[in-house]
């Protein structure tokens, strides 16, 4: 029998919230999609959307009942989206394919938070059999829906294929402004714009690059939360008041998606109880392992990435809940004093200064971890079209990105973000305020981790000398660890007899 509809061009596996919002936003971009879940509540979801959305025009969605079902849909070669849980669920569904027949000039894409290193091995599993891409996706379920920010990698022949259908459905940014364009009406993508997908590098690169995103917004999560908390210890503000603080903070150096929401968050009362929302949710923070990947990830190959570990520590501390109720009975802090109104402006300007130094660094750190990884692994990682691609559709999206993406533009080999002289010059401006707003916070013992860190990287990096003199004297001392001199080459070690003449030797 002779088929009556055209075959879809992509097939969509996992119609999950993310899938399902990635599904419509292709199906607005003009692709025809065949869709598959083992849920069969989730396929017929996808499609009551799709038939609201969609109105009087045909069918833009067909739901498919099996993995065999699907492929029957799809045009060759198949193009076939991944948005299923991490890990062996992966797996199962690319041997799943292979029993139905893909070839090696089928494309597979996934687009879930996989370790990077998964998806290295991945590649080398499937070469030959098919084309395993990946394509890490930022913004949660609005930006699946109306355009996310996509970090795609792995084969040059698949980035050729999957370039046009990322580029439609990713986020748009103005090309001068660097400000996001949005319009979240289904069925009327925004098709002006820079998109926020870029080719990051061979496979594992884009997963990699998002894993050290989340990093970052860990660390920023943390410190904005760090801010909130000196605003409300300090000046007894109410979350209201707060929130008018961040509103006000967006339209300047902060303006970000974290702080919008932020703010948003600490405006809304609960609806049972008519408290701030924000104090009737228990204060015990919950993480997906990302964030603790970019912290293990920056100790493995000895880059410093300070603000992300401590804020992946802060969260690890809240969940010590019970042990914290009853230390706040024993452990005696300093004698709380809320600052006076007459210095109560001058304390929310420190406050955000230091907040956005401590932003600096926290990118810095990021954007320094993606350079040593990339040296190690051969990555030629284009960190202007990285900050670009991060501008919009993503968490951490931010109008401080466009000024990233001008620092790497004018030095692509830019060692570190504070080098860069509109940084430098930024917390030469505002770091007296930051140091004295950590000094506040530590003389009302509010908890600063994030900031302090911060500020530790900034102090440490910037100085000549550091104690790590003292440091391999110890080493040397105790273990016969050897140490370099400040008046010999590089690479030459030497040691000291410590327990008998204490002479020097000379290491070949």
């Amino acid at each position: 029998m002779s088929r009556t509809t055209p075959l879809c061009q992509i097939g969509l596996i996992g119609l999950g919230v993310m899938g399902k919002s990635l599904g419509l936003n292709l199906a607005d971009n003009g692709y025809k999609v065949a869709a598959f879940d083992l849920d069969t509540d989730k396929v017929q979801g996808i499609l009551s959307q799709d038939e609201i959305e969609r109105g009087n025009q045909d069918a833009r969605i067909i739901g498919c009942s099996s993995f065999e079902d699907m492929l029957s849909q799809l045009e060759k070669p198949y193009l076939i989206i991944l948005s299923i849980p991490a890990g062996k669920p992966v797996d199962i569904v690319c041997a799943k394919l292979l029993e139905h027949g893909i070839s090696q000039d089928d494309i597979v894409v996934d687009t879930g938070n996989s370790l990077w290193t998964d998806t290295v091995e991945r590649e080398k599993q499937y070469n030959g059999k098919f084309i395993f891409f990946s394509c890490a996706v930022s913004g949660g379920e609005v930006g699946a829906r109306f355009g996310p920010s996509l970090m795609p990698s792995g084969d040059q022949a698949g980035w050729a294929r999957l370039e046009p259908v990322l580029e439609a459905i990713s986020a748009k940014v103005d090309p001068k402004s660097g400000l996001p364009l949005v319009n979240n009406e289904p069925g009327n993508p925004v098709k002006e714009g820079e998109p926020c997908a870029a080719y990051i590098g061979p496979t594992g690169a884009g997963h990699y690059v998002k894993m050290v995103h989340n990093g970052i917004e860990y660390a920023d999560m943390q410190l904005i939360c760090e801010a909130y908390q000196s605003l409300r210890t300090a000046l007894n503000l109410t979350p209201k008041e707060i929130a008018a603080i961040f509103r006000e903070w967006n339209k300047g150096p902060l303006n970000s998606y974290l702080i919008e929401i932020s703010a948003e968050v600490l405006d809304q009362d609960d609806p049972i109880t008519g408290k701030p929302i924000v104090d009737v949710i228990l204060d015990v923070a919950g993480q997906k392992g990302t964030g603790l990947w970019t912290a293990m990830g920056s100790l493995e190959i000895g880059s410093p990435a300070m603000a992300v570990t401590a804020s992946v520590y802060a969260r690890c501390l809240s969940s010590l809940k019970d042990n914290r109720i009853k230390a706040s009975g024993i452990l005696k802090g300093p004698a709380v004093k809320t600052v006076p109104e007459s210095e109560k402006q001058a304390y929310i300007q420190r406050v955000h200064d230091a907040l956005y130094c401590s932003k600096i660094c926290a990118y810095a750190q990021g954007f320094e971890l993606m350079k040593t990884a990339g040296e190690q692994q051969g990555w030629d990682l284009d960190f202007a079209a990285i900050a670009k691609i991060w501008r919009a559709g993503c968490i951490i999206r931010a109008v401080f990105l466009q000024s990233i993406t001008d620092a790497f533009n004018k030095d692509k080999a830019l060692a570190n973000l504070l080098m860069d002289d509109y940084f430098a010059g930024q917390i030469e401006k505002f770091q007296e305020n930051w140091r004295e707003a950590i000094v506040d916070g530590v003389r009302l013992g509010v908890a600063m981790p994030c900031f302090t860190s911060s500020l530790s990287y900034y102090d440490s990096y910037r100085s000549e000398t550091t104690a790590a003199n003292l440091l391999q004297g110890q080493r040397d001392f105790f273990g016969s660890h050897t140490f370099e001199r400040v008046d010999e080459p590089r690479g030459q070690f030497y040691h000291i007899n410590w327990s008998a003449e204490r002479d020097i030797v000379r290491l070949k």
